[in-house]
């Protein structure tokens, strides 16, 4: 076996900072520009209603019930079951094929939402933007963490996670802009047509892009995976990478390599790592991260501030977002994944207990900051320290055989988990009051805790080959709970 492959915890060669080519260098960014085009829809598309539901109520006669019915369709049936298209697309069509079919989505679905006449129409057109949404969730991901080289996986990966909440930012930003400009009940349908605009970019960008190289590797395409390996690694980087692929495309071949529910019997490891992600799936979207995405001008509102004042306020809520992001970008380069989940979901529990609390004080302009104030922690800790990692560690851990369709479960699992909170909020703070729902989404995120500090691998530093070989040998209890000494980026 080629020199990548380390014994348990060793260092590789993988695990310090890699030297290249400014041509080398281009290639890396100019594929993380364009397909993150896919995160930057993704989050354009689930933080543009928050803005648009306050001029919908009344241009579609929304109830209670039809509002959550809108938002929650674009969660589930749509970014669930798009979540297991994306994951076959990948496999059958590749990284590329899919991200292409994901534009095409955002595209219809942006026409026909901006020109819904009734709630159906808008619900059929966000139930296909959630198939978009949930085919790129699944898609973008996994195209960067196999096309990155080792050490830069990390943030290359999570760059994904910085378009998604660039792309929340400027739904806020283009919902206050376009409530200042255009003086009209109707302006919802400027909102939701911007999305557009990214779509045809993505659908444009990708036909100037390459297919992974692992997923041609185990498609037996090998001149093409070494010549996509060419295009951002050294000579004998990507000699040695590709040693290692196509010994480990082998072996997945001869293990019945594309028939992944057959694969899931087989191979106790396989499940496993499959319940590993789903349950990393669960407990990123048990943050409520998404009640207050979706909800945070109608939170605002209830608290007695008028809706121009609620649109811009929750600018703050995307600024927080992405300052997060990138923050959580430089310390993924610098500490290990687990110690940074564990410390999110410490915040984000704090973050909860704190609007429980503020919900309780006297309705006045204090509680009302102190309620923006509190939502603010939740999202930083979120973004900072989870919302990233989550995304990353899915890309990481699921083998090549299985990737793509396993990756489509574990976030049908995301999607299912956030429609069902998305539907469900309103709803529970009408039943329970806001105080006792967020306290407990408190209590949530403390078994959240417990889960990541019992299950949760650790993954910088090494391959996504190392990974397997790591999975395969041990039970979930045993999983490498810390990177290889020495361990610059990745």
């Amino acid at each position: 076996m080629s020199a990548m492959r380390s014994t348990h915890g060793s260092p590789t060669r993988n695990s310090t900072e890699v030297p290249r080519s400014r041509a080398h260098n281009r290639f890396l960014v100019k594929l993380t520009v364009i397909s993150t085009l896919g995160g930057l829809l993704f989050g354009y598309d689930t933080g543009v209603i928050s803005g648009a539901l306050l001029y919908m109520r009344t241009d579609l006669h929304l109830t209670t019930f039809t509002e959550a019915v809108v938002v929650s369709s674009l969660l589930f049936p749509g970014a669930a079951f798009g979540a297991l298209l994306g994951g076959k697309l990948a496999d059958k069509l590749g990284r590329k094929g899919s991200l292409l079919v994901c534009a095409c989505l955002f595209l219809v679905g942006a026409l026909i939402c901006a020109t819904a006449p009734n709630v159906v129409v808008m619900t059929l057109g966000r139930i296909l933007l959630g198939f978009g949404v949930g085919a790129a969730a699944t898609t973008c991901p996994l195209y960067l963490a196999e096309m990155a080289p080792a050490d830069r996986r990390g943030r290359m990966v999570t760059i994904n996670e910085l378009m998604i909440v660039t792309g929340q930012f400027l739904a806020f930003a283009i919902n206050a802009l376009l409530n200042a400009l255009i003086k009209d009940p109707h302006v919802w349908r400027w909102m939701l047509s911007v999305a557009i605009v990214p779509a045809i970019a993505l659908f444009i960008g990708m036909f100037f892009l390459p297919d992974s190289p692992r997923w041609y590797a185990v498609r037996g395409r090998l001149e093409d995976t070494r010549r996509v390996l060419g295009l951002s690694r050294e000579p004998a980087e990507a000699a040695e990478e590709f040693n290692v692929i196509a010994q480990h495309a082998k072996r997945d071949v001869s293990e019945d390599a594309g028939a992944a529910l057959r694969d899931l019997r087989a191979f106790p490891w396989m499940r496993r790592i499959l319940w590993i992600g789903c349950g990393l799936a669960t407990v990123q979207q048990a943050t409520g991260i998404n009640t207050v995405n979706y909800y945070a001008p109608t939170i605002l509102e209830s608290t007695g501030l008028g809706t121009s004042a609620s649109l811009i306020l929750t600018i703050t809520v995307g600024i927080v977002a992405i300052v997060g992001t990138i923050l959580g970008i430089v310390l993924i380069g610098r500490i290990n994944r687990r110690p940074l989940l564990l410390t999110g979901f410490t915040g984000v529990a704090s973050g909860h207990a704190i609007l429980a609390l503020s919900f309780r004080l006297p309705e006045s302009g204090f509680r009302s900051y102190l309620i923006l104030a509190a939502m603010l922690i939740v999202v930083f800790f979120v973004q900072t320290f989870i919302g990233t990692l989550v995304w990353l560690l899915l890309s990481e851990i699921f083998p090549m055989t299985i990737r793509g369709f396993a990756m489509g479960i574990a976030v049908f699992v995301l999607w299912t988990v956030n429609a069902g909170i998305s539907f469900a909020f309103p709803p529970l703070v009408a039943a329970l009051g806001a105080s006792l729902t967020f306290g407990l989404f408190a209590l949530v995120n403390v078994g959240s805790w417990t889960f990541i500090k019992v299950f949760g691998p650790e993954t910088r530093g090494r391959s996504l080959e190392e990974l397997e070989d790591d999975f395969r040998t041990h039970d979930a209890r045993n999983f490498v709970r810390e990177a290889p000494v020495g361990v610059h980026g990745g």
